[in-house]
């Protein structure tokens, strides 16, 4: 970086937090109330909220974990950004409606309501481990490895800015994230077109853009496939039709439809707003893969074909076996950018990975602050008390989620592994069990607290049993039926989408055995306020999904 870069990215991030802190004073002049602070309740519009769930989505583990899946894995990592759009309206029809009509700030919230405390509680601390153990410290470190790959800063230091500056967004609430998450997620979107244009024009050279997507596409063809054969060396990350019929949905649904981290920008909104919000980010999702995962394939083809330095992609263990960094494809990307341009681009991704940190960290201290605190330490505070507790619980948050990076991030994330897949399967672990808990809890009220506890423990352990079962049992005969594929060590696995799949249809079972026992024993189930009106939508919704599906189906007969 040259110093017109740095002044470049210094003006954005002042620009920012002069926006920030004018939002945040705006707000108060009046006491704020717990409700504002944590979910902003009424104050974000439509374009704000659809806004900050890209910000909040698209940070460290998107830009920099998928377009490493891109340079690896090829188109069908996009299929995680273009499933989502669909499960955006789904979301938005079915999910959101059930949150506001029973006034629900946070998923422990929904759970305790819905079924018992002990289920609340439980699920809150399995939430905050995940959220600080995989999100926190994966968007850290991946945002690090890239800014200090850009800039040369010292990987440790650049862990530190990072981190305090989300520190900074998010003690200014809610409102705050929300809104300066619009400025980041134009400037995004600007800056991965640009990013866009770039590889394609070396790719092309002279003959244009135009010429370097078929280039790209014509000889590196294998990196365009959504949909992978059981042969495909990365069947096991993304196998075959489970992205369009199976696991995929439980992640995605999950994600979106389930997680406090996500649902938390539109539960302060009405219905209406919280809908064109939702869709609003439904459409963002579909540009995605253009700005994301398409530059990590240039970067492929860039670098086997010796185009680029190759130390920028490629490193050498203390083996002294070379290795490629797919993660390093991004912030690669980044460094061919001409002077100024680099500046705007690196400031918009910088922004993007602070939001989602800031976004990650008020979710930790809802979920902390209005679940556990409040529930079990002090049941009367006031609300002046919980936004305090509320802002100490973003510092010590942010503080673990530093320690663990510097401590785990190269070991988890280091040495050629995928970050954005290594976030993915992680999660998976735990999302089974509670989109099981979730949708019956919605739409079954006979569902009972112990049936939703064998969800919540007993699809993790389910998970786990799955994953390590490939060391003490040969599943060879699965191979047959297409549910397992060799690993790097050469043993049968199950593909983690269909793992979830699988632990996802034996926690419903279950469910379902343990709710109908309970229920023949007298046993009444908490149920939720729900009728068929609430499903209803505009027609102004109904002709933007349309327009969705029709280019999801579209996109995928192009690239099948």
């Amino acid at each position: 970086m040259v110093k017109i870069d740095w002044l470049i990215l210094i003006f954005y991030f002042v620009v920012v937090s002069v926006y920030g802190y004018w939002i945040y004073t705006r707000k108060k002049q009046k006491e704020v109330s717990s409700a504002d602070f944590f979910i902003a309740e009424g104050t974000l519009s439509w374009w704000a909220i659809g806004a900050s769930l890209i910000a909040s989505n698209i940070s460290a583990e998107q830009m920099t974990g998928m377009s490493g899946s891109g340079f690896q894995l090829g188109l069908a990592i996009s299929s995680y950004e273009w499933m989502s759009a669909l499960t955006l309206i789904i979301v938005a029809v079915f999910f959101m409606p059930v949150y506001l009509k029973n006034k629900i700030f946070t998923m422990p919230q929904f759970l305790n309501q819905r079924y018992n405390s002990k289920v609340a509680i439980i699920m809150a601390v399995f939430w905050l481990l995940l959220y600080i153990v995989v999100n926190l410290l994966s968007i850290l470190y991946l945002g690090a490895v890239a800014i200090s790959g850009i800039s040369g800063l010292d990987f440790t230091l650049s862990v530190f800015l990072l981190a305090i500056f989300s520190i900074f967004i998010a003690l200014g609430g809610m409102k705050v994230v929300g809104y300066t998450s619009a400025i980041q997620v134009f400037f995004l979107v600007i800056s991965g077109f640009i990013a866009l244009f770039i590889s394609l024009k070396m790719i092309g050279g002279t003959e244009g853009i135009s010429a370097g997507f078929h280039i790209l596409k014509t000889e590196a063809s294998d990196h365009f496939h959504m949909i992978f054969k059981k042969d495909n060396p990365n069947y096991i990350d993304l196998p075959g039709l489970s992205v369009l019929l199976g696991g995929m949905w439980i992640a995605n649904l999950n994600y979106w439809g389930c997680n406090q981290y996500i649902t938390q920008r539109a539960l302060g909104a009405s219905l209406p707003v919280a809908r064109k919000g939702i869709l609003f980010a439904a459409f963002l999702k579909m540009l995605m893969p253009f700005i994301i995962v398409v530059p990590g394939i240039a970067m492929f083809y860039l670098n086997s074909h010796n185009m680029i330095d190759a130390s920028l992609i490629n490193s050498t263990n203390a083996e002294g076996v070379t290795i490629t960094e797919s993660n390093k494809a991004y912030p690669a990307l980044l460094t061919l950018l001409p002077s100024g341009i680099k500046g705007v681009t690196i400031a918009a991704f910088a922004a993007t990975v602070v939001a989602s940190l800031a976004a990650k960290v008020n979710s930790i201290s809802t979920i902390f602050t209005l679940d556990i605190y409040k529930k079990i330490f002090n049941k009367e505070a006031s609300e002046s008390k919980l936004v305090s507790i509320g802002k100490i619980t973003i510092v010590i948050s942010t503080a673990i989620g530093i320690l663990l990076t510097l401590g785990l991030g190269d070991t988890l994330m280091g040495e050629g592994k995928q970050g954005f897949q290594y976030i993915q399967e992680y999660t998976g672990f735990v999302s089974p069990g509670i989109f099981a808990m979730f949708l019956l809890g919605f739409f079954w009220k006979k569902t009972t607290s112990n049936a939703a506890l064998f969800a919540m423990i007993g699809g993790f352990i389910l998970s786990v049993i799955l994953k390590f079962i490939p060391s003490l049992i040969d599943l060879q005969p699965l191979y047959h039926v297409g549910l397992a594929v060799t690993n790097s060590k050469g043993l049968f696995e199950i593909p983690f989408l269909d793992r979830m799949a699988i632990v996802f249809v034996l926690c419903l079972i279950g469910m379902y055995i343990i709710s109908i026992i309970e229920y023949r024993k007298g046993v009444k189930p908490n149920g939720l306020e729900i009728d068929a009106s609430m499903f209803k939508t505009s027609t102004g919704f109904a002709v933007g999904s349309l327009i969705i599906i029709g280019l999801l189906m579209a996109l995928y007969t192009m690239f099948w």
